[in-house]
């Protein structure tokens, strides 16, 4: 494909990607306005209220300032007129990046990933960049190289990592094809490695997103009683608890995320010196939020047990890997070789006669050795690079789902990155461990000649 035509593409899915994102905004907003407030939709508001709305959810921090008219209607404390509001609704972010990364992957199959990546982010840069000309207020305002820089990074890193992967596994030529055959072309074990953490890292990931988006569950099962309490608080009609309902649904991949630090361990805070971990619950006041009804408000140290899922997620991960490291061996050249004392081996080799391929007969306790010669420091490494990767993919998820929700002591809201990166990774690589380490004797190859005829009829 002409690299004009993947920069045409990879321009296209970034201006749908941004356009779908802001219409997801702009849609329920316009509805509410027409149908709540009973008038026309007003765009000099509704723009730059939805623009925000984009931007906080591709990781841009907002300073918000309340009118000073607001806060008497309100009854609001004056000393919370400003804030900054950073806690990102990672639904948008998810869109995005999944966007981001089809769009690569299609540019690595066409020989241009680099060319995809690069104007694709552009792109995407440009048209933050715009909505943040086009939708300054007072209420809400953006320093403008988060506003520019943050979204066109959330396009642009899932996007370079989707074609570096894509170029590794399929690529025929280019850099990263060199790279690979180079790393391939090594032995003593070491060619797979790099593959074989990718895809140990994978399968983590999507285990440990599995289990978030479980407790996310049981908790809105096991209390849905107080999140049912608090959207009855709410006092609004069907429109509004529509709309509230979708803006929760905007952050239920941060609650996914807190749902991995809590099974981890860590577990997040709702507030300056709050906590909601296995080992104990400590909350303040919380916002009304129909959701967070769903926190525990005590917890039992017989949830710490929970922290034996991500090393189920790590023996998982240890488990595809292994059986990828065990792939059969071929020696058509060499002879195969069979324990002597091996019960089966005179009806194997009488049911081979009529083959051509040679045979040795050989001691057993020589055979066992040669199965045990698989290297260990490629499995070492392959195990720590697997916990090292997951524990930076669990920080940097922690990272983007945490900041701050509010004034006061709302400026602390989600897991600490660092603690969640040292849980999971520390709990992935037991359970990597136990199986990449392992000691695995190989299946013992199928004879395939007949040379070890005199062998046989000495033997008889």
């Amino acid at each position: 494909m002409h690299r004009l035509v993947v920069a045409f593409l990879a321009a296209f899915d970034a201006a749908v990607a941004a356009a779908v994102g802001l219409a997801a905004v702009l849609a329920p907003l316009t509805v509410l306005f027409v149908f709540g407030l009973g008038g026309a939709a007003d765009w000099r508001a509704l723009w730059p209220a939805g623009a925000s709305v984009w931007q906080l959810g591709h990781l841009v921090p907002l300073e918000i300032a309340l009118p000073g008219e607001f806060l008497a209607d309100a009854g609001i404390d004056p000393d919370a007129a400003t804030f900054v509001l950073s806690l990102a609704p990672l639904a948008f972010t998810a869109f995005t990046a999944v966007f981001a990364a089809r769009s690569a992957i299609r540019a690595s199959r066409a020989d241009a990933w680099a060319t995809g990546v690069l104007t694709g982010s552009l792109v995407f840069g440009g048209i933050a960049f715009a909505v943040w000309t086009t939708s300054g207020n007072e209420v809400a305002t953006a320093a403008a190289w988060q506003a520019i820089v943050l979204p066109a990074a959330v396009f642009a890193v899932p996007a370079l990592v989707a074609a570096a992967v894509t170029e590794w596994s399929e690529a025929g030529a280019g850099f990263v094809a060199r790279i690979r055959d180079r790393v391939e072309a090594s032995r003593d074990g070491w060619a797979p490695v790099p593959a074989l953490i990718a895809r140990g890292t994978g399968v983590a990931v999507a285990g440990l997103m599995g289990l978030g988006g479980i407790a996310v569950t049981v908790a809105l099962v096991a209390r849905g009683a107080e999140v049912i309490a608090l959207f009855q608080s709410a006092h609004v009609d069907a429109l509004g608890a529509a709309v509230m309902t979708l803006g929760q649904l905007a952050y239920l991949p941060t609650l996914v995320v807190w749902g991995i630090a809590f099974i981890a361990g860590p577990g997040f805070a709702l507030g300056t010196g709050t906590a909601v971990s296995p080992a104990g619950t400590q909350l303040g006041v919380i916002p009304g939020i129909p959701v967070l009804g769903a926190v525990p408000e005590t917890t039992s140290t017989f949830l710490l047990l929970l922290a034996l899922l991500p090393v189920g997620v790590g023996v998982l991960a240890g488990w595809v890997v292994r059986s990828r490291m065990l792939a059969p061996r071929t020696a058509a050249a060499e002879p195969t070789r069979v324990a002597a004392s091996d019960p089966e081996r005179d009806a194997a080799l009488a049911a081979l006669l009529a083959t051509g391929a040679p045979v040795e007969v050989a001691p057993a306790s020589e055979l066992d050795e040669a199965t045990d010669a698989e290297p260990i420091a490629p499995r070492i490494v392959v195990t720590l690079g697997i916990a090292v990767a997951t524990g930076a993919i669990g920080a940097l998820l922690a990272w983007a789902a945490s900041g701050s929700a509010g004034p006061g002591r709302l400026a602390e809201v989600g897991p600490a990155p660092g603690a969640v990166a040292l849980a999971v990774g520390l709990e992935v690589l037991v359970g990597a461990a136990i199986l990449i380490l392992s000691p695995v004797r190989a299946a013992r190859r199928p004879l395939t000649g007949t040379a070890a005829r005199g062998s046989a009829e000495a033997d008889g």
